[in-house]
């Protein structure tokens, strides 16, 4: 477990730190493990300590759209709201990387919110940063062309795995754009006769340039 990780993020009060720990459950997860389904009971909360998540939301034709990522340190907001109103989970929430998750039941959740101001400031900042993030997936759908999307959603990748080479396939791109594999492949294509990529087999690796 990396300890650091809710160290840091609540290092004003060691009590709370211990406390998640106490009534945490700790579970390791591995690459496309589904932690949360969508109409799935909301129980606990997942705190990542190690690995990343994506959230998704599916529509009615089966497609489906990322809405963001929960990095380590982080928890899906979108868990919190629905387990304190008692209501289904609208997202799906699945393993991009190996992960560790630390599960924080929901009594705990809301006593913790009475107790600790720090935890009550840990979920309102998480929920200002996703509101943005989803604010900007609504102006990208609604004002850039899918090819400017798909750049932004390349160099995210990029940008939260370190790495200019990324391991994905053209249908996991379409899935998480809401879009058709046909579209990707053909938008791929034209961004790496501008040099901006080169495609592999189940990669791409981005341009040093860009």
């Amino acid at each position: 477990m990396n300890a650091n990780i809710i160290f840091s993020e609540f290092s004003s009060s060691k009590e709370l730190t211990d406390k998640l720990y106490q009534n945490g459950i700790l579970k390791k997860y591995h690459e496309g493990d589904i932690i949360l389904d969508e109409n799935a009971s909301i129980r606990s909360i997942p705190i990542v300590m190690k690995g990343l998540l994506r959230v998704i939301r599916t529509e009615e034709d089966g497609r489906e759209i990322l809405l963001y990522y929960i990095k380590a340190g982080e928890s899906c907001i979108m868990s919190f709201l629905g387990g304190m109103h008692n209501e289904k989970s609208i997202v799906k929430a699945e393993v991009e990387e190996d992960s560790e998750i630390l599960f924080l039941p929901m009594d705990k959740v809301t006593l913790f919110i009475k107790e600790y101001p720090e935890w009550l400031d840990y979920i309102f900042r998480l929920y200002h940063k996703r509101f943005e993030e989803l604010l900007d997936i609504i102006n990208a759908i609604a004002f850039k062309k899918v090819d400017e999307r798909l750049l932004n959603l390349l160099h995210k990748k990029s940008e939260i795995s370190q790495s200019k080479t990324i391991v994905i396939t053209h249908e996991q791109l379409a899935n998480e754009l809401g879009t058709v594999r046909v579209v990707v492949s053909r938008l791929l294509k034209q961004l790496e006769d501008s040099s901006k990529l080169k495609l592999g087999r189940n990669k791409i690796i981005l341009s040093d340039s860009i």
